[in-house]
């Protein structure tokens, strides 16, 4: 009942799960300046009742004594201060945003709003200001004839926000280099691939889908989304064990991170109590909303990072370019080593009880460097540049997936034979082929475009 009370920009936090309140909060600039405000109250409690309550200058030496009008002084002047100190943080902030928006991504601009130290910074001033303001105000109200802590927290808490300030400077400079943006998205995602949701995916994952009632298959039932919008997150322990009680097994028709629309075939079900099954309970279980999240889709921060090189091919800038390829390989690496590409997760009985939709590693290589690679078009230096990341991730990847790289390779220098380039560039990206080629032993299709860029350049 409380919660149909609160407004509704309150109360959906409310309805989330844990993981999803969590992600949420992180992408408001609100919650962790409010925290900052409500402790500064206890913090201006305390220091109004060392002064006020216990009249603590009563004990200090002369020195460490002011005078009410000169405390009165000193922080209406450091009001205007702070003030002005959270305006050039807001204003250096937005001037960070645009730039991100226009330079490399729209999508970086919730990674910058969720780091924990641009939102510290901002409870930092605003918590502050508060501070400030509620001294003048109740010392205004409340006065005495001398103040110790009231004046010497006051202009430490000054002195800190200036500090802050610099370091603010510093932190936004810092963030807007390109290689430690191309960083903390690789680390931001493999954060994810090695977070909590990823591990508990792995430790229910099959590879042998064993019972899989295909005899009640015939009666199966299709469940369609109940609206339009992305599909952001998958309580995926919470419907095997739905499942369980209700003896079925679901297939899910969508994945995270695809959009729906309402009416689209949401999953499908069958087993021996399908006909007992309340489907709503189900559906309550699958999240969708209005924009794509990070908390499931692994997809997501190669789509982000490509996005930086084709903002760096288009913007002439090669080296950003390069830089974000070899992240996207390192990050490919990673997905290879931390995710099983099975679709079957079992119960606690080892009974098959859900079925994903799983995008196996091609499809991930072609999410990171299939995109860049169709903007490189004819920048042949990019395009040595992915072939020497492919060269490197084929050397640390499983040799199952080495026919997957070679032919992503190959494919991607198809169109050369056709069009001119220049005898270096010609000599370094098929330098880098064979070398692709050794390790992948493709020493044959390598000779066979070995000839044929020989023959055009004749």
């Amino acid at each position: 009942m409380l919660v149909k009370l609160l407004p509704p920009s309150i109360s959906k936090y409310l309805q989330m799960s844990k993981p999803e309140r969590q992600y949420e909060l992180r992408l408001t600039l609100w919650w962790t300046p409010l925290l900052y405000v409500i402790v500064t109250f206890l913090f201006a409690a305390i220091t109004l009742y060392l002064d006020v309550g216990i009249g603590l200058a009563q004990y200090m030496p002369v020195f460490f004594k002011a005078e009410f009008e000169t405390t009165r002084l000193l922080i209406s002047s450091l009001i205007g201060g702070v003030l002005t100190l959270s305006a050039f943080t807001l204003n250096s902030l937005l001037v960070v945003l645009t730039t991100f928006s226009g330079q490399f991504s729209p999508r970086l601009l919730q990674n910058f709003v969720k780091d924990k130290q641009t939102q510290h910074i901002l409870g930092v001033f605003n918590g502050s200001f508060v501070y400030v303001l509620i001294m003048f105000l109740f010392i205004s109200s409340k006065p005495v004839d001398y103040y110790t802590a009231v004046p010497f927290v006051t202009v430490l808490i000054a002195f800190f926000a200036a500090i802050v300030f610099i370091y603010f400077i510093n932190h936004a400079t810092t963030w807007m280099q390109v290689h430690n943006i191309t960083d903390m998205m690789n680390d931001v995602s493999e954060g994810i691939l090695n977070g909590v949701f990823s591990q508990e995916l792995e430790e229910i994952r099959t590879s042998q889908p064993g019972d899989m009632l295909e005899h009640d298959y015939p009666q199966s039932k299709t469940v369609m989304s109940p609206k339009s919008g992305y599909i952001q997150l998958i309580l995926f322990k919470d419907l095997i064990k739905e499942a369980r009680k209700d003896n079925i097994i679901i297939k899910m028709e969508v994945r995270v991170g695809s959009f729906v629309l309402n009416g689209n075939q949401l999953f499908t079900y069958w087993g021996p109590g399908a006909d007992n099954v309340d489907e709503a309970k189900y559906v309550q279980l699958i999240r969708i909303g209005h924009k794509e999240t990070e908390i499931q889709d692994l997809k997501f921060g190669l789509n982000k990072l490509g996005e930086i090189a084709i903002k760096a091919i288009g913007n002439d800038d090669p080296k950003t370019a390069s830089n974000t390829i070899f992240q996207v390989t390192d990050l490919l690496l990673t997905l290879e080593k931390n995710v099983t590409f099975s679709p079957y997760l079992v119960d606690e009985y080892k009974q098959v009880r859900l079925i994903l939709g799983v995008d196996n590693f091609e499809y991930h290589l072609y999410q990171g460097l299939g995109v860049i690679r169709h903007y490189a078009q004819k920048n042949y230096p990019i395009i040595t540049d992915i072939i020497a990341a492919l060269t490197r991730l084929a050397g640390a990847v499983d040799e199952k997936h080495h026919d997957v790289i070679w032919g992503f390779a190959s494919n991607t220098i198809d169109h050369i034979y056709t069009e001119f380039i220049f005898d270096i560039d010609r000599r370094l990206l098929l330098r880098n082929l064979y070398k692709l080629a050794e390790i992948t032993g493709n020493f044959e299709n390598y000779h066979y475009i070995e000839q044929h860029f020989k023959g055009y350049a004749q």
